[in-house]
């Protein structure tokens, strides 16, 4: 084993969520009688906290419409919107072979903690995982805060861990710790932004990781 610990993010690397998430904010935007950003904005922000995309999206907000801003997308999200958000093929059997192996597997998400405990219990894989964070844990990525949490919950190292993301923002936030970190190229960022941040490796299926780690 090269590393102890897989830490991956959720939204584009092993779950196919990017149409639901740009589905919602485009509906929440509407709800607020805010301009509807285009499905290309919005998959650029996928892997930020909301609260820090909001303002990439819409502008300046104030505090009072940032936070119905929120309440639409979440509305929308959990109760309204019926955009299918399967895994990727492979994903699940990924994840249970490399527990199996003895690895140690943690998520470090731009959803917020709710978010990610419903969809660990929607797919039951919340078994798999010794360390969560989301967004409203930590800092937004790219800052490594979240990132150090972990390390530190599980008295790691940087260099016994290795970040698994398809956005810049996960493979910036590793880079910032010092941590190695792989490219998924499946999901919202392309080859050349995931490049930009040296990764070990760029895969185009998740189930080509196992021969990285």
């Amino acid at each position: 084993m090269k590393y102890e610990l897989v830490i991956f993010d959720w939204d584009g690397t092993l779950m196919d969520s990017v149409a639901r998430i740009v589905s919602c904010m485009q509906a929440a935007a509407t709800d607020c009688r805010l301009p509807v950003p285009s499905p290309e904005a919005v998959r650029h922000i996928i892997g930020l906290s909301l609260y820090k995309a909001f303002p990439i999206l819409f502008g300046e907000l104030s505090a009072a419409e940032s936070d119905a801003l929120l309440l639409a997308y979440r509305r929308h999200y959990l109760e309204l919107n019926t955009t299918p958000s399967p895994l990727f093929a492979g994903a699940a059997d990924t994840l249970a072979g490399l527990h199996q192996q003895g690895y140690r597997l943690a998520v470090a998400t731009g959803k917020q903690r709710v978010g990610l405990d419903r969809v660990l219990a929607d797919t039951g894989l919340g078994h798999l995982f010794h360390a969560l964070r989301g967004a409203d844990q930590a800092r937004s990525k790219p800052d490594p805060l979240m990132l150090a949490q972990i390390l530190d919950e599980l008295s790691l190292a940087p260099e016994q861990a290795v970040m698994v993301g398809d956005s810049s923002y996960d493979l910036a936030m590793a880079e910032a710790i010092g941590m190695d970190r792989i490219g998924v190229t499946y999901g919202v960022h392309n080859r050349d932004q995931l490049g930009a941040h040296s990764p070990i490796a760029m895969i185009d299926d998740i189930r080509h990781l196992p021969q990285w780690v």
